[in-house]
């Protein structure tokens, strides 16, 4: 097993070991105590361990209920959120008590988010079952829903108490949702670890659970600098900004991780236009997406992405920051006007 101790104002664990989900149970109750507990899930998710989950908060003599939504993003919105604070409400949910986000980054963000605002603020542990959530979005304390607006405009920063992360539950992701998740990795390969993006060229025989570790390690020393993102943090959303843009022109059809591959590429494509990159860095990074069978050009031109990064929650009056890489293993922030941006997108759109 490994274990990341995550040292912010609310300081927490991160353990990764095979077959921790039928542990759960009697991990949670010997770190927070044995309380209520609501299972947070989706319809999917749901099928596949919350039997098991279950089962093991009642091994250790914890009461579980459970809360299901339907999967997808789509079901990360206002309504969402209100309907499990009402739940959490009529089942006379105290602040002794345990929320438990199993699923992926949907649930999790949704239930970080009701833990954050319910009773002004409750415990609640993750349980990451997709690669994108064992890896970035379990990891940090950023919760949030969407508005029709875009994309995590409503939010808060809380922290779990714990996160359990079973490699297991990886085996059971459709292709193209395991792919979305090694988007985010190769955003750490990218922006600190040239050894973990060499790495990626080998997938028939990396170590799971080393590259998690990996990846919630790199959040970790990052998050601890900058909890509340005003500053280093910010290098963790490289492809982010146009991501977000493509996710929400395709009404969130198009995944968070294809969004971060696409918004990685024009990244790439105007530091190097601009000659801030070495001029070979673009094809590299756009192989190594490639070999994930992740996509590398927006369907949508510049001038639509342009119109959803204006509302991006990144920005600051006229000023946004965007991420760019300096070479394999490096990105710095560029902070641009946002007339600025209409080049950014224009340049890293071309083909």
């Amino acid at each position: 097993m490994k274990s990341i101790h995550v040292q912010v104002s609310k300081p927490y664990d991160v353990l990764i070991a095979r077959g921790i989900l039928d542990e759960a149970g009697s991990r949670i109750a010997a770190a927070l105590g044995h309380s209520r507990t609501m299972i947070v899930t989706d319809d999917t998710v749901d099928a596949l361990y919350a039997a098991r989950l279950e089962k093991s908060l009642t091994d250790a003599g914890m009461a579980a209920e459970k809360f299901v939504i339907p999967h997808g993003e789509a079901s990360k919105n206002m309504r969402t959120l209100t309907a499990l604070l009402e739940a959490l409400a009529e089942a006379a949910f105290s602040r002794g008590d345990i929320l438990i986000a199993l699923g992926g980054g949907v649930v999790g963000d949704l239930t970080g988010f009701a833990a954050a605002t319910f009773l002004r603020g409750v415990r609640y542990v993750g349980i990451p079952t997709t690669v994108l959530a064992c890896v970035d979005s379990s990891v940090g304390g950023k919760t949030a829903v969407d508005l029709d607006a875009g994309k995590n405009l409503a939010g808060a920063f809380w922290h779990p108490s714990m996160v359990l992360c079973d490699p297991d539950t990886l085996s059971t992701l459709a292709p193209e949702v395991r792919a979305d998740g090694f988007a985010e990795i190769i955003k750490y390969g990218m922006i600190g670890d040239a050894a973990l993006f060499d790495m990626l060229h080998h997938p028939d025989t990396m170590d799971m659970e080393e590259i998690i570790a990996r990846c919630v390690q790199a959040k970790a020393d990052i998050v601890e600098q900058d909890e509340l993102d005003n500053g280093l943090r910010k290098l963790l959303n490289y492809g982010h900004t146009a991501g977000h843009a493509i996710e929400a022109n395709s009404d969130f059809s198009i995944m968070h991780g294809h969004g971060v591959a696409m918004g990685m590429m024009i990244a790439a494509k105007y530091a190097a236009g601009r000659g801030l990159c070495p001029a070979d860095l673009p094809a590299k990074q756009e192989a190594l997406i490639r070999l994930y069978n992740l996509p590398t050009q927006s369907p949508y031109p510049p001038e639509t992405l342009f119109a959803s990064t204006t509302r991006d929650k990144k920005r600051m009056k006229n000023k946004i920051d965007i991420v760019i890489p300096k070479q394999i293993g490096e990105c710095v922030l560029l902070r641009l006007d946002i007339a600025e941006l209409k080049e950014f997108l224009s340049e890293g759109c071309t083909k």
